[in-house]
């Protein structure tokens, strides 16, 4: 099985970065916009639209408020197997955190795509949810 696992430096608090993760329906809006651009409930799955165009079926696996964990699987698409995790802790200043996300896939030649699409989504995370500077 082929893993990518990314940390994203955040400037914004952890709290606020949990809320934007942990809201299930509002990934196009919320935490990654530009990188999916819309998105749709049904039932304890999300149909994710992509800026290329590809959909996927996410289902939610599992939503750990205490730990600020979500967990999610494409239950579609060309992958034989997908797990997915993010995690926000604390950073290591005060108003920052790190959201690790890990991604669990086969087949594993899509390795490389896979890394791509994370670190495009880590970006848009980092440009979407980090605190406006204070004014001078």
């Amino acid at each position: 099985m082929a893993t990518v696992r990314q940390e994203i430096p955040i400037d914004a608090p952890a709290d606020a970065v949990w809320d934007a993760l942990r809201d299930w329906g509002a990934l196009h809006d919320r935490l990654v916009p530009g990188f999916v651009t819309a998105t749709a409930v049904e039932g304890d799955d999300r149909l994710v639209t992509f800026f290329d165009g590809t959909v996927a079926r996410e289902r939610l696996v599992d939503l750990d408020e205490e730990r600020r964990r979500l967990v999610w699987s494409v239950v579609d698409g060309p992958m034989t197997h997908h797990n997915a995790a993010a995690r926000v802790v604390a950073g290591p200043e005060a108003g920052t955190c790190v959201l690790v996300w890990t991604a669990d896939f086969l087949p594993h030649d899509v390795a490389p795509r896979m890394r791509e699409l994370i670190a495009a989504g880590a970006r848009a995370m980092q440009r979407a949810l980090a605190a406006p500077a204070p004014a001078s």
